[in-house]
């Protein structure tokens, strides 16, 4: 049996692009490897920071993270994510620089998700901020003309200082459950044609079981989207 080489590190089956951030990434969080079976690869991009990929959408970050997708592929990886959904400005650049699956964000199940559900429904979208959210993030993942509902995180005082801000590196995970909730119900409430949620924010994946359970609708989110790819590049035979 011959061995195919050409890598540097074997068995690896994910890389992950990470943005420069020191909140707490509990289970279900892209960022926390003990949530997925399989082997992950990090590639932190020193200098990008939340505010310059959402707030600021500081072009000057496109060439490190093509860079840092290079790098996680000559290393091994079998397919390259990463740590924000936000990144869905840079999906096709990044695709393109490399020879392995690229799916940068969440947002890229829109198209699929909205095919699962009846004509009349619509597909509820959480994100960080909704006011920084453009039709370029859109059509960067393929959203083109699915019926969408788009409830964002911004005026949750947690969230916002925290994670969109970063003036502090500590998070109360009761308050943030009911902060993510309550815009959840406010969406249901004002479009109870919403038939599944799809979680834009990496940070809000450790909430998709309970969610999926409190609103009775299917959750998708980056970490059962990497579960699902990591499955097709990286098969197992029984």
């Amino acid at each position: 049996m011959i061995i195919k080489g050409g890598i540097n590190v074997c068995g690896l089956t994910m890389g992950v692009i990470s943005l420069e951030s020191y909140f707490p990434k509990p289970a279900g969080h892209i960022k926390h490897p003990g949530s997925f079976d399989f082997p992950i690869l990090y590639k932190t991009v020193k200098g990008a920071t939340i505010d310059r990929l959402i707030g600021e959408r500081d072009p000057e970050l496109l060439k490190p993270f093509i860079e840092a997708a290079q790098e996680l592929e000559r290393e091994g990886v079998k397919a390259i994510t990463g740590s924000c959904g936000f990144l869905a400005l840079h999906q096709k650049e990044i695709a393109d620089a490399v020879d392995v699956p690229v799916f940068m964000s969440s947002l890229i199940q829109v198209p699929l998700v909205s095919r699962f559900l009846k004509r009349d429904q619509k597909v509820g979208v959480v994100v960080a901020n909704s006011d920084a959210l453009s039709e370029d993030h859109l059509k960067g993942v393929g959203i083109t003309d699915e019926a969408i509902m788009v409830a964002g995180m911004q005026h949750q005082k947690q969230f916002s200082e925290v994670i969109l801000h970063g003036n502090t590196d500590d998070l109360d995970m009761d308050l943030f459950e009911e902060e993510l909730s309550s815009v959840i119900q406010s969406m249901l409430d004002e479009s109870p044609e919403v038939g599944a949620i799809v979680l834009e924010c990496t940070d809000l994946s450790h909430f998709a079981p309970i969610l999926q359970q409190r609103f009775g609708l299917p959750i998708f989110d980056l970490s059962s989207l990497t579960r699902m790819v990591a499955a097709a590049v990286d098969r197992q035979i029984a």
